[in-house]
């Protein structure tokens, strides 16, 4: 485990569990390869702040590298609508081209 999990594992135990703490601990589990336990932190990220689009776009990235393309794919649907919906027009682009890689890979 790295220090930085390791610090914010610590501050989440205290009972700071907010969306961007639960980010950057998804980001940290995905640069260790460890995808599933990063979607489970960023699942929590977008339950926390559901217009968080950054934790969308991240949480369709783990959830595909670990091996769930359906779940990937719902996460960007998702992320895309939240995206449009408060303007953040870049993110839904981003989202729209990891979707369509999906499906490419799928087909």
């Amino acid at each position: 485990m790295s220090p930085l999990i390791a610090n914010l594992e610590k501050m989440l135990a205290a009972g700071r569990d907010t969306a961007l703490l639960r980010f950057g601990l998804g980001s940290e589990y995905l640069k260790l390869k460890q995808p599933a336990e990063a979607a489970a932190h960023l699942r929590r990220a977008v339950e926390l702040d559901a217009d968080y689009s950054a934790a969308w776009k991240l949480l369709g990235r783990a959830l595909a590298e670990a091996g769930d393309a359906s779940a990937a794919r719902q996460a960007y649907e998702e992320g895309i609508a939240r995206a449009e919906a408060r303007g953040d027009l870049q993110a839904a682009k981003e989202m729209r081209v990891f979707a369509r890689r999906l499906e490419r890979g799928a087909g």
